[in-house]
């Protein structure tokens, strides 16, 4: 309540039909109804209330406040009730539409009724039948499964009595004690050709089975065309002469330079598809025309279609021919147009099948046209970039890094479509899959495997070119390093990968090379090891750049420097101009330390070359003056000279920091006692120290650190090379052990290593293999079959390794089952390495010394 005793002139005035004044009081009361304000009396009086009054309006206001709720819930009422009888109108009508509705509604649940009697009976058939698929697919896969340990045990089966017989042919084809007649040397040589071929078949069938499984495998790259065109002409050309037969290789003008594929792969295609021709054609022409093309494949083809260009490959022959009917079935495997008995050509038939298979791989397919006594063309169509279309479970990472079982897992997790379209070279690896998991059984699980180089310059290389090989798995590195030879003037090759770059170095002939020790799938020493064993490729100057590596077994091993990762430019420009230094001094020099004046003029004799200025030092003292007066390539010391021995000239060289990269080669009349040798290894640690005993071995090592051309020395000089390279120093006196349950190949490894003068022990078992070990001291390596009765290889590795003597044996697992998985599985089981059979003699060696050397 609100009262006003003194009310303002101008606030408020009381009127009548007669006047109007100003209130003396004014009183402002509350209409209230259970705490709830319902509305507000004001009134204005000329007198004053009085309490009487004004506890009067009080009590008069919660009468008011109750009539006016009263009637607020009467308005209420009546408003609802009329809403009530609308709603029960409107439901009466609903209602009768409702009682129509489920009339309607029983007439279908009994039509619905009758339906699901059928599908119920339906399903039962789908069920049946389901069980009766589940059913067909075990079997698939267990037929699947079969067929994988068939191949893999038909593969060891086949290539156990193989490596035997390579292995002992080759032997005798190299005719090492020069005992063998030419006439039996040609035998050998017949039997190893011909075990060759038997292997390329096990190949074949199991490329085969690998495309069917869907395991697949391609190298993308940049694929010069006048590259494929130059080894078609050296692969062909003397066939065509041999049957007389026209050949043609013909480029169209607007071709591209290059095309993004993989080179192997397309090479393969192109081997069978013109074996085939020159097969089938006795007289005429086989011409191989590549140009681009727009039309002619199959219109169903997503790859070509998209691809902005297509590249055809088209060989034709003028040869017999193929029916109509006969056409299709080419493409099958083990299928010829004639297979019967009579027939007159051979084969298997497996080379169309691989073919067409690896056309697809690539994107593109392979057409037929033919007509009998007319001749064939077989024409390979292509994508110029290679595609990768709606593929499943896609894992993208850095080039270089190995699949680790970890990535395994990321592939199960599902699978989810992805489109990938490469429009040039980039540095991504790629690995796909159909399915998400592999079994216990240890079958296939499909994968494809798409490995893309950085762009280089073997598109554009020109004769006259100085060429560096850049062998380096960091796509960034390598990069920088491509660039630091376009500014010297070299072009760059590239490979990522040690298969890639022994296949670059024979047949590229760099004038220089880079390389790193860490590569995903081999090391960088198995690759100099190789580089510096092979008369091709020895000269070649070798600079490592590498986060790991010996400063010291790198000058040891042939290479020209070495330096430690990370590096700055200051490093790499000091690198790379050492190698343009090295590479434009054609003459080369060479220090023979010698006081024996006869001796002295034999090795002068020896070595010398147009290509090498030799001076020669009797004493100490003048060779020690000698290097400081010029800058020596080579020095051969021998031990026992009248001022001083070798060990103190030795000393005097480490002091000085410019001589000590120089290569040294200890040449002595003596053997070393184990007491010098040791003295001379704790002595030099930079220097390489080499002790040979043969003036042949001499010039095999002085030609090696001077990186001499081989085929550029006179005749009788490759002769003694070559001779002497048939027994390697560094082997010699190492004891291998040898485990094997096939006593052939025991025999055939064993006359291949005791070559060598190594110390060979053998056993047939793992069993025999460990109780063998544990009692013979100083065992320096174990090849260790892996199929084996009772205790397999893989066992045998690991109970190896489970002794602590022996846990960093070298051990090189050697299997004849060579199937997907065998790698990484022989070294989840303790193997240091993994070759497999038939064994090829230079790798085994090649492992050899690479491992013995650690």
């Amino acid at each position: 309540r609100i009262l006003i005793t003194n009310v303002p002139g101008d606030y408020v005035q009381i009127n009548s039909g007669l006047g109007h004044a100003t209130p003396l009081n004014i009183v402002v009361l509350p209409v209230m109804f259970e705490e709830e304000t319902k509305a507000v009396i004001e009134l204005a009086s000329f007198q004053r209330f009085s309490p009487t009054h004004l506890t009067f309006l009080e009590q008069l206001t919660e009468s008011i406040g109750i009539v006016l709720n009263s009637i607020e819930a009467n308005s209420r009422t009546e408003a609802l009730l009329q809403q009530s009888q609308k709603m029960a109108m409107e439901l009466q009508n609903q209602q009768e539409e409702l009682q129509q509705t489920n009339e309607e509604l029983e007439e279908k649940a009994r039509l619905l009724a009758d339906q699901n009697t059928a599908v119920e009976r339906k399903n039962q058939e789908v069920e049946i039948a389901k069980q009766s698929l589940e059913e067909k697919a075990a079997q698939l896969s267990q037929t699947s499964k079969y067929k994988s340990e068939f191949l893999a045990n038909m593969s060891h089966e086949l290539r156990t009595p193989l490596n035997s017989l390579l292995l002992l042919s080759q032997q005798l084809r190299d005719n090492p004690e020069q005992n063998l007649t030419e006439k039996q040397v040609e035998y050998a040589r017949t039997i190893f050709a011909s075990g060759n071929d038997l292997l390329n078949l096990i190949n074949d069938i199991l490329d085969l089975s690998k495309i069917e499984s869907g395991t697949v495998t391609a190298d993308i790259g940049e694929v010069a065309l006048a590259e494929l065109s130059s080894f078609v002409e050296q692969t062909f050309r003397h066939i065509a002469e041999d049957k007389k037969l026209e050949f043609l290789i013909e480029l169209d003008n607007e071709l591209l330079s290059a095309i993004y594929t993989d080179e192997r792969r397309v090479k393969q295609i192109l081997k069978n598809l013109l074996s085939n021709a020159f097969k089938f054609t006795a007289q005429g022409h086989v011409i191989l025309k590549v140009g681009p093309v727009t039309h002619g494949w199959g219109s169903d083809n997503l790859s070509l279609n998209k691809a902005e260009t297509v590249v055809a490959f088209a060989v034709s022959d003028s040869g017999i021919g193929i029916e109509m009917e006969k056409q299709r079935v080419i493409f099958e495997a083990f299928q010829q147009a004639d297979g019967t008995t009579s027939r007159k050509y051979g084969g298997t038939g497996l080379g169309l099948a691989i073919s067409r298979e690896l056309a697809r791989l690539l994107g593109g397919e392979i057409v037929l046209q033919s007509s009998p006594g007319k001749g064939s063309v077989f024409i390979l169509y292509l994508p110029q970039r290679y595609q990768v279309e709606t593929v499943t479970n896609i894992y993208l990472r850095p080039a270089g890094e190995s699949f680790a079982s970890a990535d395994a897992d990321l592939l199960r997790m599902g699978s989810t479509e992805a489109r990938l379209s490469r429009p040039h070279p980039s540095t991504l690896e790629m690995e796909v899959g159909n399915s998400g998991h592999n079994d216990d059984s240890g079958a296939f699980t499909p994968l494809m495997l798409v490995t893309e180089t950085l762009e280089d310059d073997r598109a554009s290389i020109q004769p006259g070119d100085r060429l560096m090989l850049i062998i380096e798995d960091d796509p960034a590195f390598a990069g920088v390093l491509r660039d630091f030879a376009h500014e010297r003037g070299f072009k760059a090759l590239i490979a990522m990968q040690g298969h890639t770059a022994l296949m670059l170095a024979r047949q590229y002939r760099p004038d220089a090379i880079t390389l790193d020790i860490q590569l995903p799938d081999m090391s960088g020493w198995a690759i100099l090891d190789n580089l510096k064993h092979e008369a091709a490729t020895r000269h070649i100057p070798v600079h490592i750049i590498s986060a790991e590596g010996e400063d010291d077994r790198s000058r040891k091993l042939g290479a020209l420097a070495w330096i430690l990762k990370p590096v700055d430019s200051t490093d790499l420009h000091k690198s790379f101009a050492r190698m343009e230094d090295f590479l434009a001094r054609k003459m080369k020099n060479l220090l023979v330390v010698e006081d024996q004046p006869e001796e002295c003029n034999r090795i002068v004799e020896l070595i010398g070359n147009e290509d090498i200025n030799i001076t020669t030092a009797a004493t100490g003292a003048e060779a020690l003056a000698a290097l400081k007066q010029t800058r020596f390539d080579c020095m051969v010391l021998d031990l026992e000279l009248p001022d001083t021995n070798g060990f103190e000239v030795i000393e005097e060289i480490k002091k000085d920091l410019s001589l000590r990269t120089l290569p040294i080669i200890v040449y002595t009349a003596r053997d070393l006692t184990q007491a010098e040798e040791t003295r001379l290894k704790k002595v030099i640690k930079s220097v390489i120290v080499k002790d040979v005993r043969s003036p042949e071995r001499l010039l095999d090592e002085v030609t090696l650190f001077l990186h001499q051309v081989e085929a550029d020395l006179p005749e009788f000089k490759r002769k003694i090379l070559e001779q002497v390279r048939k027994t390697d120093p560094m082997l010699a006196g190492k004891k291998i052990l040898i485990v094997d349950d096939d006593v052939r190949n025991i025999f055939s490894l064993t006359a291949v290593l005791e070559r060598h003068r190594m110390e060979i022990y053998s056993a047939e078992n793992g069993k025999d293999a460990i109780i063998l070990l544990k009692k013979t001291p100083n065992i320096e390596m174990v090849l260790m079959d892996v199929m084996m009765p009772e205790m397999d290889g893989y066992e045998t590795m690991r109970e190896i390794r489970k002794l602590a003597r022996f846990r960093s044996l070298p051990i090189i697992s050697l299997t004849a089952k060579a199937m997907k998985g065998d790698r990484k599985k022989c070294i989840e089981a303790g193997a240091s390495d993994y070759i497999t059979k038939p064994v090829n003699t230079e790798q085994l060696l090649s492992l050899l010394r690479v491992w013995l050397y650690r």
